[in-house]
């Protein structure tokens, strides 16, 4: 029988002195949404544009010396391919990257610009699991999971340490709520360890939304058959992680979703008031508390989780477009 490691909050705590090592904290803006002060996690200005490279780096640096040689194989729409690639390129490690072929074009050009190998497949008749399982076994590689690894979680929580550290120090008091975009729940799920005394609430785009429908079932639910077209690549997960629902549905944590109009106008809040360039994926928490579907309360930190837009679709949503 094998034992499958369990996230810690030591654990996530080790990766944020590993993360201190190598990068500074993200930013901790301060933004007024409906009439109260809150905190924004500027995990968009990461060295990839996103959070996933605490997980790939917590990951990487956990794989013994002898196994390094061989490299590691991931799957991932961009985000945990681009977190992965910078990793293993530091480590001097070699990167396989299964990406679904309709991965926007920027995101698979700069994982490959990371010397990452890219592997495509169809997102909706093909397994990426089966694939890189299949890839890491033929290379004796190691498998990364984008989300429901317990390195994976531990090292997306390190944000939640850092997020409470920069609370106390701009003087905002206790963090006791979490807003969060949630695709497979590996970031959330981190935040959830690392922050064990504040309330979870978890954003999915809507049709997408099988954490939330976990969570309140009581059990794992998958997505349904033909869901909708969403601009937010990044948490198109057709099925949520055991460990991370396990550590959300411990936490009690609650989920809500938002529509792809509600995203766009949260893109566009974030480019206005922040001066952040935050894609669909990573805006969607933004989207819950400024339509008030998630209410501001003081003592609230929100995740901008990423910032890998496709310029054109971008700059058809600052113009207003669609």
């Amino acid at each position: 029988m094998t034992i499958v490691r369990q996230p810690t909050r030591a654990g996530v705590r080790d990766a944020a002195a590993k993360m201190a090592e190598i990068l500074p904290m993200t930013p901790l803006f301060t933004a007024e949404i409906r009439g109260v002060t809150v905190g924004v996690k500027a995990e968009c200005l990461q060295p990839i544009g996103a959070f996933k490279i605490r997980g790939a780096w917590h990951r990487l640096t956990a794989i013994d010396e002898s196994a390094r040689a061989k490299g590691v194989v991931a799957f991932s729409s961009g985000n945990h391919a681009q977190g992965v690639a910078w990793a293993a390129k530091r480590l001097g490690m070699p990167a396989v990257i299964v990406m679904p072929s309709d991965a926007p074009r920027s995101k698979r050009e700069a994982t490959l610009a990371l010397g990452a190998e890219v592997v495509p497949y169809d997102r909706m008749t093909e397994s990426r699991e089966k694939i890189a399982a299949h890839l890491a076994h033929a290379r004796g590689a190691t498998l990364v999971p984008a989300y429901d690894d317990a390195w994976i979680i531990e090292g997306q929580g390190s944000a939640g340490i850092e997020a409470a550290a920069q609370f106390h120090d701009a003087g905002l008091g206790a963090l006791t709520r979490v807003v969060t975009p949630c695709g497979g729940g590996g970031l959330a799920s981190g935040l959830a360890l690392a922050l064990p005394d504040a309330e979870m609430r978890i954003v999915e785009p809507e049709g997408w939304d099988d954490m939330c429908r976990s969570l309140e079932a009581g059990w794992i639910e998958e997505v349904g058959a033909n869901p909708p077209r969403t601009a937010c690549d990044a948490l198109q997960t057709l099925r949520v992680g055991t460990l991370t629902f396990d550590v959300l549905s411990k936490r009690s944590a609650l989920g809500v979703t938002v529509s792809e109009a509600e995203v766009r106008d949260a893109q566009r809040w974030a480019a206005a008031t922040l001066r952040l360039v935050v894609e669909p994926g990573g805006a969607v928490a933004l989207a819950a508390l400024l339509t008030g579907r998630v209410e501001p309360q003081p003592g609230t930190l929100v995740l901008a989780s990423g910032g890998n837009v496709d310029m054109d679709a971008y700059a058809a949503v600052l113009a207003g477009e669609g």
